[in-house]
């Protein structure tokens, strides 16, 4: 290993890791050597790798699997003792890789990750994604040096001195994406590891949306199940990531969740949408950020409790008709975040 590599090198860590390995690449390019602290399995027990690994990995950034826990919604022993063998492990790989500083993406994987690095005098910058201020960045904003929001309603969340509003990095092929829209078709989605509550919806209402042109994007719990649906005007994949963008680019309505980066997607592309948000999460954030796309009757919200087949049709009937307007939001977060990165390291 070269010595610029040891001088230059940043741990990259956080729930949302589309934006971040976004920024990671970039500042790869720039002669930076990434780290990336994940979590290569989604769900307790999950033997599959995730999304994140096989992105990640894919990149040619070297993944190390922290095996942290969560406060949040735990009450399973076993998940809680991770709790702090995660901040020792994070402890440990950063007492070896001295990195000059530490990127955070939110997420309960940020938390022994910062914690640890302030106690070494590693310092740390962080991005919130969403519009509410979540448990884990709320928590390392006490010990990070800046905090980049994705959202200005955010900004009264944070301290002053460390906040800067930015917006969300987009993915190029967002940035880059030409709308070619198919009147009737419906793109279904519940992120990259699916929504089995969404999916049995779906699956209940096809034989009434024959109308429609659906691509669903199951995630890989339900993609065999998806598979005995399969008919004329219906596709399925678990996750792919082209075929994402190539619905997104041809879709008329989009039916999701309401996590930070499909809201922000959806935003800046204008397409009308169904959202549902997941009622569960802290701070009901995924209703907040659902509500931001309300402001440009781009969205109908379509609760999680009030969901069936025939909710599920009236609001792809109602979406379908909205006339979004612009929102105008900033589409140079990236080169913003990596601004702010080398400035606060440097």
């Amino acid at each position: 290993m070269s010595y610029n590599e040891f001088v230059k090198r940043l741990v990259f860590t956080g729930g949302h890791h589309t934006s971040a390995l976004e920024v990671a690449g970039a500042l790869r390019d720039k002669g930076w050597n990434i780290i990336w602290f994940g979590h290569r399995h989604s769900m307790w027990e999950d033997t599959a790798d995730s999304a994140e690994y096989k992105e990640v990995t894919a990149a040619g950034i070297k993944f190390i699997d922290l095996k942290a826990g969560k406060f949040y919604r735990t009450f399973n022993p076993l998940k809680l003792i991770r709790i702090p063998l995660g901040f020792f492990q994070a402890l440990w790989q950063l007492l070896l890789l001295h990195p000059k500083g530490i990127v955070s993406f939110g997420g309960y994987l940020a938390v022994p990750t910062v914690l640890a690095g302030w106690i070494l005098g590693i310092p740390s910058v962080t991005h919130e994604q969403t519009v509410v201020s979540g448990w884990a960045n709320k928590f390392i904003s006490l010990f990070v040096k800046k905090i980049a929001l994705a959202w200005p309603d955010s900004a009264h969340r944070y301290p002053r001195g460390k906040s800067v509003f930015i917006g969300l990095p987009l993915r190029k092929e967002i940035l880059n994406l030409k709308r070619s829209k198919i009147k009737n078709l419906i793109y279904i989605t519940g992120g990259k590891q699916g929504s089995q509550t969404i999916n049995r919806a779906v699956f209940a209402a096809l034989s009434r949306l024959g109308g429609y042109q659906v691509v669903h994007q199951t995630g890989n719990l339900d993609y065999s199940l998806a598979q005995s649906h399969l008919k004329d005007g219906y596709e399925c994949f678990a996750f792919d990531s082209a075929k994402a963008i190539a619905a997104l680019s041809q879709s008329a309505v989009v039916v999701s969740r309401a996590g930070a980066h499909i809201v922000y997607e959806l935003g800046y592309l204008g397409i009308p949408c169904v959202l549902i948000p997941i009622p569960w999460v802290s701070h009901n954030e995924q209703l907040l950020n659902a509500q931001i796309l309300a402001r440009n009757h781009q969205v109908v919200i379509l609760p999680e409790s009030q969901l069936t087949p025939a909710s599920l049709i009236s609001s792809i009937k109602q979406a379908s008709k909205l006339k979004p307007q612009t929102l105008g939001l900033p589409v140079d977060a990236s080169a913003k975040l990596i601004q702010l990165i080398e400035q606060e390291f440097a």
